[in-house]
């Protein structure tokens, strides 16, 4: 056993190297308590108004939290917030999986902050309805965009709520623009009625697409197109060229048979390469036109105005909702219930009505 090769083998185990005993015991546990630490709602709100990014993350997360325990926490930060919001832009951006929104985006982000703009990206990425999961890989998707100074990446699980968009995304906006950021992106899913759910909170909504993939096969419905403000054609380099301006005149065409919008403004279209930026200054400049015309005939503002209203009534909907699977006792009957309508023992309707009156008090 004394044979000297024995113990040049790969397989052969070398004693390790010793932790160095620099950090102090009492260090580890004054950082691990700092960990623990969970700032007020006074640190949180002055960290977001000094341009805190790691504040303006923990919020945003205290938001999103489901536990009933966070929400008074969290409308306290929102309240302070609030009067330094709405001095932003909100652009909602969509396409289907795989037409580059994510690279259009960081292009698009880049260019902006070029020109000092302070952009954050509230991005929702898909959960999975069976495992719950969600792959929130847009800070890997956009590599030269996150490490910018000027911005702010955040991704978002959208959960089961209407369309993929993440349930507090509203609420992600305000805290963002007391933050300092001037430009808002809003990247959906791109599938099922998500774009629906973001229209409703952005004052600008793009629809990418790209050439030579035809209506149907990218999924997108008339009323999508019918919501879009502009149609960027994506990926209009080397060969695609000819294909992207073939695009481009159909649905100029196709533009001009939907009814005119109440804001005044003719839908454009046009094309890009996210690759090689060319023509994301020509993107940047059509909105800023929107902007000018809507803001001139108070469009604008009064858009706003009834995004407020209807996420008033969102909101509501949202809390008697989570009361009402939140409370044990309707958690208890719901069970009983869900077994007698799987059984036929109970209609649905019946089953719902007993728990309604149950939580009502009657």
């Amino acid at each position: 056993m004394n044979n000297p090769k024995a113990h040049k083998t790969a397989l052969h185990e070398k004693e390790g190297v010793n932790q160095p005993e620099s950090i102090s015991k009492s260090s580890i546990e004054h950082i691990t308590n700092l960990r623990r630490k969970q700032p007020s709602a006074k640190e949180l709100s002055d960290g977001i108004l000094n341009g805190d990014k790691i504040a303006l993350s923990r919020a945003i997360t205290l938001i999103e939290s489901t536990n009933p325990s966070h929400l008074e926490k969290a409308n306290e930060v929102i309240a302070t917030c609030l009067p330094h919001a709405n001095k932003s832009v909100r652009i909602g951006i969509t396409g289907v999986p795989g037409v580059g929104k994510s690279t259009f985006i960081e292009a698009f982000g880049k260019h902006l902050t070029s020109q000092e703009h302070k952009v954050a990206v509230l991005a929702v990425d898909p959960s999975s309805s069976l495992s719950h999961g969600s792959i929130l890989g847009d800070k890997t998707r956009m590599e030269e965009l996150v490490k910018d100074e000027n911005a702010y990446i955040r991704p978002s699980a959208s959960g089961d709520t209407l369309g993929g968009v993440a349930r507090k995304t509203r609420e992600a906006i305000i805290l963002c623009e007391a933050c300092g950021f001037d430009t808002i992106i809003i990247e959906t899913v791109g599938v099922g009625q998500s774009e629906t759910a973001v229209h409703s909170m952005v004052d600008f909504f793009l629809l990418l697409k790209i050439a030579g993939a035809g209506d149907e096969l990218q999924g997108i419905k008339r009323g999508i197109m019918e919501m879009a403000d502009l149609i960027v054609i994506n990926k209009a380099d080397g060969d695609n060229i000819k294909k992207a301006k073939l695009a481009k005149t159909e649905f100029n065409r196709a533009l001009h048979l939907f009814p005119a919008k109440t804001s005044g403004w003719q839908p454009k279209v046009s094309t890009c390469s996210a690759v090689t930026h060319d023509g994301i200054d020509d993107v940047w400049q059509i909105m800023n036109e929107y902007f000018s015309l809507t803001k001139e005939n108070n469009y604008f503002e009064d858009r706003r105005s009834e995004q407020n209203s209807h996420w008033l009534t969102e909101t509501i909907n949202e809390q008697l909702k989570n009361r009402f699977y939140n409370r044990p006792d309707i958690a208890e009957l719901l069970s009983q219930n869900k077994k007698a309508v799987q059984n036929n023992e109970m209609s649905p309707f019946a089953a719902a009505h007993i728990l309604l009156e149950k939580y009502f008090g009657k």
